[in-house]
């Protein structure tokens, strides 16, 4: 009997099936081979939500939530967020390994040359009512891209698809800036080639009259913010963009699904939750009596938990780092304040601890944001932008990977069995 393999009995008939393991899993499809007879369609997993299954390998992005380890391929989150560059992550997750300066200067180059969009594309964002969602603009104008460049349906061919990347990471800041001054009622700020790519896109969105002065504090922290959401394993978007990808569709239709699924508040919103609970928390002495609340179950501690970590999340510690240089820049936000005691007494009540219930990557970036003068409705497009290159890197590698086809999951029918149709007058 093999050591790396599970021996499963069906009760039902009696018969031992031997189930291989490979990198502590086994196959969904080799429990089709458990039948009852040969009419049965064999066993299937029900698993709503993914929560036990994984549906892919992938070398981009490891986590492990015991011990709060995140790792962009192989490099720890820690040092790729104090030392690289957005453009730097967004090469390493595509291509696998940090650019050298020459391959960086190329990558640069080329996206920075790409970060006009059509003027028809202005046209159709003038569209939007002047109260539209911001990350409702960026989902419909990444998805119009697919109309205008009609090549990038051939993924087949890497050299298209390098072309296709370079677009969406350099024109998905422009939409997004000019999303953002569309809600302000400001005249859209064109890219300047002669800034970097976090100063550009800084820029479009707060120069007034063709000025602005950066400040190199926000900016690199706008740029470390980015960077830790740059790619997170199988989350929500990342699986949609893959699902969606997995039809052989271009990437801007892909892209613009990752888009629409993190446009949900349970994913994309939580940092804005966070600020409406702080906002009714109201003040330090109110933070027992909401704690005592939340324990009762009479509400909810936003920003705390997470699906994957059950330990304290790795990019909280440095959020909570960049927070103090922001907010050293811009004056004290009252809110951090509850922010700070609400983690302190929490982390020492047993009912969390207990719980593993640790502050996430979304309970500081939201006051970050805002002390950055950006609106609750726009925290969601930075989102966007900063998870662009893992969704692009994990498009890729769904495409190369020869087990992966079109993503079609089973179901288990609960409905009426068969009966006859009734003739409209006798129902």
């Amino acid at each position: 009997m093999a050591t790396s393999s599970l021996s499963v009995t069906d009760n039902r008939t009696g018969k031992t099936y031997e189930l291989p393991i490979s990198d502590g899993t086994i196959k969904a499809i080799d429990l089709r081979a458990i039948k009852t007879d040969a009419d049965d369609f064999g066993l299937m997993t029900y698993d709503p939500a993914f929560m036990n299954t994984a549906a892919c390998r992938s070398a981009i992005t490891y986590i492990d939530g015991d011990k709060g380890i995140l790792r962009y391929r192989g490099y720890p989150i820690e040092q790729i967020a104090d030392k690289a560059t957005f453009l730097e992550v967004a090469y390493l997750l595509a291509e696998g390994e940090l650019p050298t300066q020459a391959q960086l200067d190329k990558w640069t180059h080329n996206i920075t040359y790409h970060t006009y969009v059509h003027t028809n594309v202005i046209k159709f964002l003038e569209g939007f009512r002047y109260d539209a969602h911001p990350m409702g603009m960026l989902l419909g104008a990444v998805g119009a891209l697919s109309t205008f460049y009609p090549d990038a349906k051939h993924i087949e061919d890497p050299a298209n698809r390098y072309v296709q990347r370079v677009r969406l990471l350099a024109k998905i800041p422009t939409i997004a800036a000019f999303a953002f001054r569309h809600s302000r009622g400001l005249p859209y700020e064109f890219p300047r080639n002669d800034l970097d790519y976090i100063g550009n896109y800084v820029n479009m969105m707060f120069s007034i009259g063709g000025k602005h002065e950066p400040n190199p504090v926000l900016q690199r922290a706008l740029e470390i913010l980015l960077i830790l959401h740059a790619d997170h394993e199988q989350n929500c978007s990342t699986s949609a963009v893959r699902a969606v990808g997995s039809s052989h569709v271009d990437p801007f239709s892909a892209i613009s699904a990752g888009i629409a699924a993190l446009y949900g508040p349970l994913h994309g919103g939580a940092n804005e939750a966070v600020l409406e609970m702080l906002e009714e928390i109201g003040d330090k002495k109110n933070i027992p009596a909401f704690i005592e609340k939340v324990k009762k179950g009479d509400g909810r501690l936003m920003g705390f938990g997470h699906r994957v970590y059950k330990s304290y999340d790795p990019r909280a510690k440095l959020i909570k780092r960049v927070a103090d240089e922001v907010f050293a820049e811009t004056g004290l936000n009252p809110k951090l304040e509850i922010a700070l005691e609400l983690e302190r007494i929490a982390l020492e009540d047993e009912y969390f601890i207990k719980r593993k219930l640790y502050p996430n990557v979304d309970f500081y970036s939201g006051l970050i944001y805002q002390a950055m003068g950006y609106p609750t409705d726009y925290f969601t497009v930075l989102f966007a932008v900063g998870r662009l290159p893992g969704w692009l890197a994990q498009w890729e590698e769904m495409l190369m990977d020869k087990d992966q086809k079109i993503a079609r999951p089973r179901q288990i029918y609960t409905g009426q069995d068969e009966r006859p149709y009734v003739a409209i007058e006798k129902r």
